[in-house]
């Protein structure tokens, strides 16, 4: 039963709960502001409708920036420490504008207001997440009862318009080395690159393996006599950090592959193994023996910067001014595999997409590209005729 108080010309309800099974104390619920005892009366009826039913939601007067703070260790506990990282990014776009609310004032349309403000700033891929992540607090706050609405509910992203991010990031796609670029690359990576410079990118080249991929690799991975390397791990260290690094599951389930490699790339790991035990030997216990392939002379696996840095220095005695990055080398070899006629599913296997339609976004801009470049040589071909 309810009970009804007229305070200050404003009407209020209070209802019983029932009995609180830890406190042994009654639970009540009280809301005020009704201009009318009529509609006092309306809200409360609705209350106890649902308890009867056994709907009944009590909302959490938590803040915004509190829950996420117990969401993100909860998500913690079942995901990579990188997922969590990119998530904790991510809820930061919420938090900043809607911190100390209360979880439970946050509407459908406030909701839908911050993912359009946010969509005229960022990628739609980067927009793509920050949804996600916006949709999985606001789910994880529903199943635990503390909200009676999900905001999120069949909001969608705003139409996208092309951004100056989403260009640079289809550049960086577009952005691989042609075979004769890439013929000169690795040969001066023989003639004037530093230690294992060589190893690494004729590795990146003739693998199409993700930068992390290939320095998370250990010896135990390497097959010589099935002439293999087994991919089942990735290195994350977002820090650069020589010793702070941590080695997780591969990107996805599909990433989880054995990768078979020609003799070239044999004969140089080979070559590599012997002159990286004369290390160990120099060293002594001041190498940390982890089995890295790619370790540092210090055994601790090679730092992705160290990477980048050589790169862009191969990249500017070569002479080549595209954009280049270690993911482009995996660009690279998909545009080997799709000119020697390889087939789509074996590149998806090869490269470790768990999802075909990624390959096949690629195998589209690869294709294009090559299709461009047949289209240019021709006509080159009739002017020179003509």
């Amino acid at each position: 039963m309810a009970y009804y108080r007229n305070r200050n010309g404003k009407w209020s309800y209070t209802v019983s709960l029932g009995m609180d099974p830890l406190t042994q104390k009654q639970k009540q619920i009280t809301k005020s502001g009704f201009a009318t005892k009529k509609e006092a009366i309306s809200a409360a009826r609705k209350v106890e409708l649902e308890i009867e039913n056994g709907t009944f939601i009590k909302e959490t007067t938590m803040t915004f920036e509190a829950f996420t703070s117990e969401w993100i260790k909860y998500y913690s506990q079942s995901v990579k420490i990188s997922s969590v990282r990119a998530r904790s990014k991510e809820m930061k776009h919420f938090i900043s504008v809607w911190g100390p609310y209360p979880l439970k004032k946050i509407t459908k349309r406030i909701y839908q207001k911050r993912i359009v403000e946010l969509s005229e700033k960022y990628s739609r891929n980067y927009m793509s997440g920050i949804h996600a992540c916006g949709r999985m607090i606001f789910n994880h706050a529903v199943e635990l009862g503390l909200i009676k609405v999900n905001p999120t509910e069949n909001v969608q992203l705003p139409k996208y318009q092309a951004k100056v991010e989403d260009i640079e990031n289809q550049d960086e796609v577009n952005n691989f080395l042609e075979k004769e670029e890439l013929a000169l690359f690795l040969r001066l990576t023989e003639s004037d690159g530093l230690e294992m410079d060589s190893l690494v990118f004729t590795t990146l080249a003739y693998t199409g393996l993700r930068i992390g991929e290939l320095l998370a690799l250990k010896w135990t991975d390497f097959d010589e006599d099935r002439g293999s390397l087994r991919v089942t791990k990735t290195l994350y260290n977002p820090s650069n950090n020589i010793e702070k690094y941590q080695l997780l599951t591969p990107k996805t389930t599909g990433s989880i592959r054995t990768i078979r490699i020609d003799e070239r790339l044999i004969k140089m790991l080979k070559r590599h193994s012997v002159k990286q035990k004369e290390i160990k030997l120099q060293r002594g216990v001041m190498y940390a023996d982890n089995q890295f392939i790619f370790a540092r002379n210090d055994g601790h696996p090679q730092l992705r910067k160290v990477v980048e840095t050589r790169l862009k220095r191969l990249l500017k005695k070569a002479g080549i001014v595209k954009n280049i990055t270690p993911h482009s080398f995996r660009h690279t070899h998909t545009s080997l595999l799709i000119e020697a006629g390889v087939g789509v599913k074996e590149i998806q296997q090869r490269l470790g997409h768990t999802d075909i339609n990624t390959t096949m976004n690629i195998y589209a801009h690869m294709t294009a590209n090559m299709e461009e470049k047949a289209s240019q040589q021709f006509s080159q071909l009739m002017k020179d005729l003509l």
